[in-house]
């Protein structure tokens, strides 16, 4: 399923744009003007499947752009679960912080795809940044452990 967009159209949003307009108003519920971002349930999919499911337009692409929502590890628990059926995504790096001018607004993520099962899995070349909202109220977040 492709999204329909204009022949030469381009799709390079800057950080700000993805957490300031796209994820926003995703969260809020409202209309976002062009639909390019699909929905997925991204740890039921693997990441090779990721271009056929959120390709947008024709060109190749190396970059794909997704709205899918966390999946907890357990119930009632704050951990995640980033497990997919062939492997999982992991943590890397410090939390990188998003702002609109000098408003802090969301946070940005590194992970990176391990095939296998912890702790024992293989490194691959698959690297995702995930987004988060995120307010000057809020603080900046908890290191945790």
């Amino acid at each position: 399923m492709e999204s329909c967009v204009p022949p030469g159209f381009r799709f390079h949003p800057t950080d700000e744009e993805l957490v300031g307009y796209y994820l926003r108003k995703k969260v809020a519920s409202k209309k976002i003007d062009l639909d390019v971002i699909r929905d997925i349930e991204l740890y039921r999919i693997e990441p090779w499947d990721l271009q056929e499911r959120c390709r947008i337009g024709y060109e190749e692409q190396n970059e794909w752009y997704f709205f899918s929502h966390k999946d907890k590890k357990y119930p009632t628990g704050t951990r995640t679960n980033r497990a997919t059926m062939a492997g999982f995504w992991k943590a890397t790096g410090r939390d990188k912080a998003v702002y609109d001018k000098s408003k802090l607004i969301g946070m940005r993520k590194t992970l990176v795809f391990y095939k296998g099962r912890a702790p024992t899995g293989q490194k691959t070349d698959w690297i995702m940044h995930e987004y988060r909202l995120e307010s000057d109220e809020n603080g900046l977040p908890q290191a945790s452990t």
